[in-house]
């Protein structure tokens, strides 16, 4: 395998895979791997062939252990990691991307790594899997987002739950608590994830991104401005596509 953080593959059908790559520290998220998916993220926004993207881990063992501990205190320093992630939001670009993003989770999913799950619209894990914010633990807390993105996945009182006590679910808690929409044994994980992507993105690529763009947009409207909301996409795509009128 390439000694590159991240890994990048385009299939056919307008399905493309983005590989963490760090599997001799569980893909732990180093400054060197948010840089790289900063640029991949650009790439793959203004790439019209790609439909979906599946986020996985390399390795046996995790699909990310969070945001790599071993930068901290030393070059570059958490001051540092801070600055790049206010010049370069790495996660509200995800957020913003319009191409549908899958997470196919094995393994540790933990801080950054289950905060990059969050950001994705749909979430595979595998049998093993267990997800964890533990920074509250190490004397910090979730810095990509979790303190938000989490209680809107799964109720309140259990992502408080997590994140004070830094306590791990296990996958079939996260299916029971919606946090994962799909649990499959381990074997099956990267199958299942390839079966779903090519058949979103097997969809008519207007109406599948102006869907996702009113699911999450609308989340944060009244009911009646999301209704609003809907009717112009349906507009849009009305105006974009051949579906039935």
């Amino acid at each position: 395998m390439s000694e590159g953080p991240v890994l990048y593959e385009k299939r056919d059908g307008g399905v493309a895979w983005v590989t963490l790559n760090r599997p001799d520290v569980l893909n732990a998220i180093n400054l060197r791997m948010r840089d790289e998916l900063w640029e991949l993220m650009h790439a793959v926004r203004d790439d019209p062939d790609v439909r979906v993207v599946v986020f996985k881990g390399a390795g046996e063992r995790a699909f990310s252990a969070g945001a790599d501990i071993s930068e901290f205190g030393t070059a570059p320093s958490i001051a540092e990691a801070r600055r790049a992630r206010r010049e370069r939001d790495l996660w509200g670009l995800i957020l913003s991307l319009d191409e549908v993003l899958i997470a196919a989770m094995h393994g540790y999913a933990l801080g950054a790594g289950i905060e990059l799950s969050m950001c994705c619209d749909i979430r595979i894990a595998s049998d093993d899997a267990k997800f964890g914010l533990p920074e509250v633990s190490l004397g910090y807390i979730p810095s990509a987002g979790g303190t938000q993105t989490l209680p809107r996945h799964v109720p309140p009182g259990l992502a408080m739950q997590m994140i004070l006590t830094g306590d791990p679910i296990d996958a079939p808690a996260a299916y029971a608590r919606g946090l994962v929409q799909r649990i499959v044994p381990r074997a099956r994980l990267y199958a299942e994830a390839e079966t779903m992507a090519q058949a979103i993105a097997a969809r008519p690529a207007g109406a599948t991104r102006l869907a996702k763009r009113a699911i999450v947009d609308g989340a944060e409207l009244s009911l009646a401005s999301g209704l609003a909301l809907e009717s112009m996409m349906v507009r849009r795509s009305l105006e974009t596509a051949s579906l039935p009128r």
